[in-house]
């Protein structure tokens, strides 16, 4: 039981930073196409943005690492 336990704490860890992350870059992204639209020369930024966000996932699934492992 413990076991389950454990890997649903994990399964939540990193589906719940995915989820954040869609979210985040959904509203980065729509706005960062605007944005070099009007000024093309945004693109090295608007690309940092919207990489930006993909460190919670990867700290999510650091979590779930040590949920499983620890």
């Amino acid at each position: 039981m413990e076991q389950a336990i454990m890997a649903v704490a994990a399964a939540v860890a990193i589906s719940a930073t995915a989820f954040a992350t869609a979210m985040a870059q959904r509203a980065i992204g729509s706005a960062g196409v605007g944005a070099i639209a009007e000024k093309p020369e945004l693109i090295g930024s608007i690309i940092i943005l919207v990489a930006i966000p993909e460190t919670l996932v990867i700290l999510g699934f650091a979590v779930a690492a040590i949920i499983l492992l620890g």
